[in-house]
């Protein structure tokens, strides 16, 4: 089985950037899950996949970022987290076509353990689930990501890891004076620390901000970690129009931070919200400048 540094010993790696962003602009209507339309309109799912491989994407994620059985319950879907699951890897399987590794996304459930909001082994049913599915439909990788509670981080890396796939442990640090904390208050420190003892192959940072804030955390992921660090960082930080986000952040402006996160220790950098393949197309070119 490839480990991540089969991938990363040649330079970063490009990733790709936000799916959300894009299926809105498909007519994806606020409120409804995303991670659904691997079965209702596959076709266009497979559209932005596509168009991150087009844009030079090395890496591209899956459409199942809440297809856990918890989120998807509260859609009327827990029926169906292993058809979702299997079809959003299958989908950026087809799109990749051998150009580009596909690592299937997991997200957070959305329900807090410290408030008995969900028990630990309801998150664990449902992150092992949901990792089964993602690693028996073929993924290369499994991406934990936007994570803020390090004990939901802990139990969604065991069962990532139980697949014997590589995994990477991302979390959103959006909290505090500098941003530096995940609404939890978890620290980079922290985060690291515990990731690499859980036994996961890389850690990282995504969501929360804009790039500008991510050369620390990726320098302090590095460095209390050891790890490779993946970075995906939001297209700046948005404003609310119409019931939308929208962010101000450029392609130029993004991409003008990819020399100083590699020298920060980034072996993975793509996009979070707000991004699209333009930023691929500008990350790329930012690599072959350096």
């Amino acid at each position: 089985m490839p480990r991540l540094d089969a991938w990363t010993s040649r330079g970063v790696v490009i990733t790709d950037g936000a799916w959300g962003t894009r299926l809105q602009a498909l007519g994806l209507e606020p409120g409804t899950l995303p991670d659904s339309w691997n079965l209702t309109h596959p076709e266009l799912v497979l559209q932005v996949a596509r168009e991150y491989v087009e844009a030079g994407s090395e890496v591209i994620l899956t459409n199942t970022f809440r297809a856990n059985a918890i989120t998807l319950a509260g859609a009327g879907l827990a029926d169906r987290a292993w058809d979702i699951n299997r079809a959003g890897v299958e989908i950026s399987r087809r799109a990749a076509q051998g150009r580009a590794l596909v690592f299937a996304s997991i997200g957070p459930t959305g329900k807090m353990l410290m408030t008995g909001e969900a028990a630990p082994e309801e998150l664990e049913r449902a992150f092992a689930g949901q990792a089964e599915a993602l690693a028996l439909a073929g993924a290369d990788a499994l991406l934990v990501e936007t994570m803020s509670d390090l004990e939901e981080a802990r139990i969604a890396a065991r069962a990532a890891l139980a697949t014997g796939l590589p995994v990477i442990v991302s979390f959103a640090f959006d909290t505090g004076r500098n941003r530096d904390r995940t609404m939890m208050g978890v620290t980079p420190e922290m985060a690291a620390a515990e990731m690499r003892a859980a036994g996961v192959d890389a850690v990282g940072a995504n969501c929360g901000a804009g790039i500008e804030r991510f050369v620390p955390l990726c320098a302090r992921l590095k460095a209390s970690s050891g790890l490779p660090v993946w970075i995906k960082a939001n297209a700046g930080l948005p404003e609310w129009k119409d019931g939308r986000a929208v962010y101000s952040g450029t392609p130029e402006q993004f991409a003008a931070h990819l020399a100083p996160l590699a020298e920060a220790g980034a072996a993975f950098i793509g996009g979070c919200c707000g991004t699209t393949p333009d930023f691929v197309r500008a990350l790329v070119a930012a690599r072959e400048a350096m």
